[in-house]
């Protein structure tokens, strides 16, 4: 660049860490007055890295955070009155109140978010770097993280994943040597952390953390290189914060002063303002005049903070879900003109299919489900059509490719994950709960997080306890997550199409005993809406609520129970999350009597639920307690009777019906 422009790039460089540092000790003072109700974990020390860094990022770059990100924020172009109200919790902040120190967003700006739990950043901007090389777009993604982080398993996952696919992503430690409170060398076996990035093959740079020019070279070279499809680029950046690990918490516990007023003696600012005198880029009195424009920035800033109003109490719950589509709220009750008969599996690779061929922002991760195609033939041909990039074969790494969909979910694509059966996820379970699930309200409706988790549920097959869990009492206790469990390949058709089109989060669960079982599929295009349960059988004398596999069980128990003149409605909800009670009410109204069989386990699970909702609003439609049929509350045995031991049966539902008609 000319002259004048590389002077003038080096006036924004000193200018952008001004304007951290005095935001960030305006925030402190702010924090000293009870302004801040909550945490205020400042950047102070560490300027040079988030400036250097982000001087070369363009605006459809995203960048992802920790708790210490207010740096980053204000770096990537956020105003300091969005980041000053966000910290007084008030309805102009850059979350909307939703957020505070810790959880900023401003995806207008490519600040796609910081978290309160270390290393899911790292899997998010892998996830964007994967976003932007399949939709073919010259974007980066960038994660500051700390030095905790590395010893995180979300690091070695998601660096890991990067490289093997060379995605455009720059991971930047800003190792300031403690984690929280506890010394970094005192808990790494590998001092080193750039020279960790040679075992995922990737290039590592270390670099001066408190000099803001050298980061930004370095930055600038990693940034080219990922544009250009060299892959991603570890850059460690040695630096200090000067302040505690949060505002209020003591200091010199784990350090000491004569260590903390070494760095400040290193500071950035003050370094780089002694470059640029000496080398004649600019006068004391212009750097004055920067300083002197940056604390009224700041003081306006905190005064327009100050002012604003809190967010309307009635709108502490919006944003939990996308808006509802159009697609999504079609009628499944389609009538086709040409019946034909699919397989519950064949019925969702049909779906998967025909949403992969309309939309091109949809790719599969899952082990084994490119050429294989997937353990339950889930993919089966589709990598033929599609490709490695739509159809992805992962290392065994569920939390990091679960994080990963995230970061490509923020960045505009629809990552399917494919994780086989259901206790796997577990590994991800943080990253779908505190992650997945809360970033469409924590961002205030402005990402949407079109992921769908499927993968296989049920006892079955002597597969033991590893594989033959069901979990979806467990996650339809978490707001912002969307629950399904179809009973039938005609539902789990209409409910997969729904799941690839709408905004949220969906868990596709599909119980390994029902993937061979064939029923009608209409040709035509139909979708089945959640939240609304199927009246699977009509009946008179009693409500039987049944998920999956018990509905099938259920309706061989009707056929039984058809000789003893007992009449039953069966209810099939299909969704867990939403839960249709309505329909369920309805049907108690008619009949008076609720039985709920499912396989999953009695306690706190959904029949509880379905129990207590009926219970309060139909108390009155009751002619008989409301019973519950649960499987074991064990873990699942091996030994064939033994599983059957734990799972109800088809004998075991028409005792209970028939005992709750006789009450």
């Amino acid at each position: 660049m000319s002259s004048s422009n590389e002077t003038a790039f080096r006036l924004g460089l000193y200018r952008t860490m001004l304007v951290i540092r005095v935001v960030e000790e305006r925030l402190a003072k702010s924090h000293q007055r009870g302004m801040i109700p909550g945490a205020c974990h400042t950047y102070v020390g560490q300027e040079a890295v988030a400036t250097g860094v982000c001087a070369h990022l363009r605006d459809k770059d995203a960048i992802f955070s920790t708790h210490r990100g207010h740096g980053h924020a204000l770096a990537k172009g956020m105003h300091p009155r969005e980041l000053m109200a966000e910290l007084y919790g008030r309805e102009t902040g850059c979350s909307r109140g939703r957020g505070g120190s810790m959880h900023l967003f401003a995806p207008e700006i490519g600040m796609l978010g910081t978290s309160g739990i270390v290393g899911p950043c790292i899997l998010q901007a892998t996830g964007a770097g994967y976003s932007f090389k399949l939709m073919k777009q010259d974007h980066v993604g960038v994660a500051f993280f700390g030095d905790g982080a590395v010893n995180n398993g979300a690091f070695h996952e998601g660096l890991n994943m990067a490289s093997i696919w060379k995605l455009p992503v720059l991971f930047v430690c800003e190792n300031n040597q403690f984690a929280t409170e506890v010394p970094f060398e005192s808990v790494a076996g590998n001092p080193s952390i750039a020279a960790r990035g040679a075992a995922y093959g990737m290039h590592s740079v270390v670099v001066d953390g408190n000099d803001v020019v050298a980061v930004a070279a370095a930055a600038e070279e990693a940034a080219g290189r990922a544009r250009s499809g060299g892959g991603p680029t570890l850059l460690e950046c040695k630096t200090y914060r000067t302040r505690p690990h949060s505002e209020g918490m003591g200091d010199f516990t784990y350090r000491t002063r004569e260590d903390v007023e070494h760095w400040k003696a290193l500071c950035p600012i003050k370094r780089f303002r002694e470059q640029l005198l000496s080398e004649g880029s600019a006068s004391a009195s212009e750097l004055d005049a920067v300083e002197k424009e940056v604390i009224d920035l700041t003081e306006a800033a905190h005064q327009f903070a100050e002012a604003s109003p809190y967010p309307s109490p009635d709108s502490a719950t919006r944003h939990v879900y996308a808006p509802a589509r159009a697609s999504a709220l079609r009628e499944g009750s389609v009538q086709s003109t040409k019946p034909r008969e699919l397989t519950f599996m064949k019925a969702t690779l049909e779906a998967l299919s025909e949403e992969m061929a309309r939309q091109p922002e949809i790719f599969v991760l899952g082990e084994g489900i490119g050429v294989r195609g997937g353990n339950f033939a889930t993919t089966s041909g589709l990598f033929a059509k599609y490709g490695p990039e739509r159809l992805r074969d992962t290392p065994i790494c569920e939390r990091g490719f679960v994080g990963l969909a995230c970061g490509a979910a923020m960045s505009g694509t629809r990552p399917v994950v494919d994780f086989m059966f259901a206790d796997f996820v577990l590994d991800a379970a943080g990253e779908i709960i505190n992650q997945i699930a809360k970033i469409q309200y924590m961002s205030s409706g402005r990402l949407e997080m079109p992921v769908l988790l499927r993968g296989c549920i049920g006892i079955g097959h002597a597969a033991a306890t590893h594989h033959s869990g069901s979990y979806y009492s467990m996650y339809a206790n978490f707001p912002g997550l969307r629950v399904v469990v179809p009973s039938n390949p005609r539902d789990a058709k209409g409910l997969l199409k729904t799941a690839l089109t709408c905004g949220d989060p969906v868990l596709f669960l599909e119980h390994r005993e029902l993937m061979g079982t064939k029923g009608d599929v209409p040709e035509e295009e139909y979708y089945i809406g959640f939240g609304e349960a199927s009246v699977v059988r009509e009946g008179t004398h009693v409500t039987v609520v049944a998920l999956a596999l018990m509905v099938h069980k259920t309706l061989a128990a009707i056929e039984l129970l058809k000789a003893e003149g007992i009449s039953v409605e069966l209810i099939d909800p299909r969704t867990v999350a939403p839960l249709d009670s309505e329909t369920i009410l309805k049907s108690v109204a008619k009949t008076g009597r609720l039985l709920i069989v499912d396989e999953a386990f009695g306690p706190f699970g959904v029949g509880a639920e379905i129990a207590a909702r009926i219970a309060d609003s139909g108390f009155d439609e009751l002619d008989a307690p409301i019973r519950r049929l649960n499987g074991k509350p064990s873990p699942t045995p091996y030994s064939p009777p033994l599983e059957a031991a734990v799972v109800p049966s088809i004998e075991m539902i028409v005792g209970a019906i028939r005992d709750l008609c006789a009450e």
